[in-house]
């Protein structure tokens, strides 16, 4: 039996997405749970440009980043597909993958986790991000497709981990008057069956970044 390892945190949206692909294909891991503080060497090891997780080790050898190793993980196990069967939709799929990861994702976290003019322009690029989303999901129920996918997978933390942090923060980037394409298929996808099972607690994200946020007001807090 092939032996797999994933080099994760629970607790991380880009784990996640590879999880949940290991999951849908039946194959049996082990999660080497990490601390970021303190990095293993065998994340060191395995992952020697980036140093970060997720990791996948397949049979002794590492695959790095994490919709890379969602594409490895359904091209080598049998199982129901991740990616689409039609070449034009896989494109789609990818291309969509791409805008989350390269585009959504830091523009969310200087929205989020940036200070003064850094954060006002970051909020304002992001809303005009969740613009484009939001069109191109109207009428809907997941991005590419008539079920969860590839796309859907990339989407997980603007879909499931975003909505926490603004709690954790009370920093309100969605709302469903401006949105409300983007909400519908937010809340379609987070208590969608296939989706529900592969998300972590949402009080245990609550809790690891109230903390955070917390620590941040503290320190900029008038002595």
């Amino acid at each position: 039996m092939a032996e797999v390892k994933l080099l994760g945190v629970s607790l991380s949206p880009f784990s996640r997405r590879v999880e949940w692909a290991l999951k849908i294909k039946g194959v049996e891991f082990e999660l080497i749970e990490q601390d970021l503080q303190n990095k293993s060497p065998l994340l060191l090891e395995s992952n020697p440009i980036h140093k970060k997780i997720p990791v996948l080790i397949h049979n002794g050898k590492p695959i790095c980043e994490s919709m890379v190793i969602v594409e490895y993980i359904d091209e080598t196990f049998e199982g129901p597909s991740i990616l689409p069967q039609d070449p034009y939709d896989r494109a789609i799929a990818r291309f969509w993958a791409k805008f989350f990861d390269e585009k959504c994702i830091p523009v969310m976290g200087k929205a989020l986790f940036g200070q003064g003019e850094e954060s006002d322009k970051a909020k304002e690029e992001f809303g005009e991000l969740l613009k484009i989303l939001d069109n191109e999901l109207k009428d809907k129920k997941f991005i590419v497709g008539d079920k969860v996918g590839f796309a859907d997978m990339a989407a997980n933390l603007v879909a499931y981990w975003l909505g926490i942090i603004e709690e954790a923060s009370g920093n309100i980037l969605v709302t469903s008057e401006k949105f409300p394409n983007f909400c519908a298929w937010k809340d379609n996808y987070i208590y969608c069956s296939q989706v529900k099972e592969h998300l972590p607690p949402r009080d245990a994200i609550l809790a690891h970044f109230k903390p955070r946020f917390q620590a941040a007001a503290d320190a900029s807090a008038p002595k």
